[in-house]
């Protein structure tokens, strides 16, 4: 079988240090066969804190509330538990999946979880279907009619199928909640509520739920749906990532677009998410960096769902060396190497400032992140800076820094007609677990 690919395995994940390991082999964890076997082949020899901590509990049935920094690990963690469960767990005879069900709060987070899913369970022989709203509808129904093990989804695009009766969740095993934190933030609650009902009660499963913070809400959540859930939290001494070198500047709305240019001119970074606040402020910085030489492309809420996939796996390779995005794109996406975060402007949530810098210095590497403090904004500086429990050094805005500019280019917001079409009548056909489940 060939090797996994580049793009999911070393890009991605070289770049754990020894300092953000632990000395917890996953091969002393008694996992199936086929996980380590895709582990070894990634690489993947020492746990994270995360997963050394919570991967035990969860591999004996034990439900799990954890909480961790982005960027350090969540992900295999519920997946290795996950589908170790399945491969040891027989079925019960003419029983359908799917297993185990992954609630994600983005469609960009659903697609990532997907593959590395994808990667790990590369050798179980379980199937795994992704379903998110914004595009592939028909397609994503197809891929649940001809049977699913591990079904990956955002809350809507659940709901729809499920109340056509595309899939069914009467034989869920394992339930994760990825980001529950954000699951509040996006309104998601009552729908992932109406979900768990339509399960298995919570003795009768596994479940983790896993979010950068573990709040109030979060927890009551847990508490409402969970079997006695194990808390873990891996602490920081700061909120922030260890590495990221965090500084701002002072400076004029006004002045903001040849600060940005000077700052980038300064720097030549080669893979950076600049950070604003509006749709409108988005295209209004991205018109101006292509006006000035500099690719660059806007991820927001309202670009179609298949072009921004297009968008963040052109990122991602190295292809886009510029994006420019709105709150949407701040938690959950896994993109190796991103070498700054600038925030163009500074965000009205603490908690968005925290999430937006960890695009960067992700697993003990290290990044720039650069804010723009300006007259309308500031007012969250003193909050942001009592949050992470430290002040961020200010740097003066000297003139050659404010660069001269040329005016910026028009961006072509055309869309593509979307098709229409009677959506296709149900044909399930049963699938069952591979039979190495057994």
């Amino acid at each position: 079988m060939s090797p996994p690919t580049p793009l999911l395995t070393r890009d991605r994940y070289s770049l754990m240090q020894k300092d953000h390991l632990t000395q917890v082999l996953f091969s002393s964890l008694h996992l199936n066969d086929s996980l380590l076997e895709s582990l070894n082949d990634a690489g993947f020899v020492h746990c994270t804190p995360i997963q050394a901590a919570t991967l035990p509990l969860a591999l004996k049935g034990q439900d799990v509330a954890g909480q961790a920094q982005t960027g350090t690990g969540k992900t295999a963690a519920f997946l290795l538990a996950a589908l170790h469960h399945l491969m040891e767990t027989p079925i019960v005879e003419d029983a359908v999946g799917p297993w185990a069900i992954i609630l994600a709060p983005t469609r960009e987070l659903a697609v990532q979880i997907h593959r590395d899913a994808e990667l790990i369970g590369r050798y179980t022989g379980l199937k795994f279907v992704a379903v998110f709203g914004g595009t592939g509808y028909d397609s994503q129904r197809r891929q649940l009619e001809s049977g699913v093990d591990v079904l990956i989804g955002t809350p809507g695009r659940l709901i729809d199928y499920f109340k056509q009766g595309v899939y069914r969740l009467s034989n869920i095993e394992v339930v994760v909640l990825d980001e529950a934190d954000r699951m509040f933030d996006l309104g998601f609650i009552t729908d992932i509520r109406y979900l768990l009902r339509k399960m298995p009660p919570a003795g009768q499963r596994i479940n983790m739920l896993f979010s950068a913070t573990l709040s109030n809400r979060v927890m009551e959540l847990a508490y409402e749906h969970m079997n006695d859930p194990q808390v873990i939290r891996i602490e920081a001494e700061h909120v922030t990532a260890d590495k990221v070198r965090q500084v701002l500047y002072h400076v004029s709305a006004h002045d903001k677009i040849g600060l940005l240019l000077g700052v980038l001119r300064q720097h030549d970074p080669k893979r950076t998410m600049i950070f604003v606040n509006t749709k409108r402020s988005a295209d209004r910085v991205t018109g101006y960096l292509l006006g000035n030489g500099y690719e660059a492309e806007v991820l927001s809420g309202d670009i179609p769902q298949n072009k921004r996939l297009r968008l963040l796996e052109s990122f991602q390779r190295g292809a886009l060396p510029i994006l420019v995005a709105t709150d949407v794109a701040a938690r959950g996406l896994h993109i190796p190497d991103v070498t700054h975060v600038i925030n163009f402007d500074l965000p009205q949530d603490r908690e968005d400032y925290v999430h937006r810098i960890g695009r960067t210095a992700r697993i003990g590497a290290s990044g720039d992140a650069i804010s723009f403090v300006c007259e309308e904004y500031v007012y969250s500086l003193p909050d942001i800076e009592e949050f992470i429990g430290q002040k961020i050094p200010i740097l003066p805005v000297s003139e050659d820094l404010l660069t001269e500019y040329k005016p910026p280019k028009r961006l072509d917001r055309r869309r593509p007609p979307i098709p229409g079409g009677e959506h296709r009548p149900r044909s399930r056909t049963p699938h069952r677990r591979p039979a190495n489940r057994t």
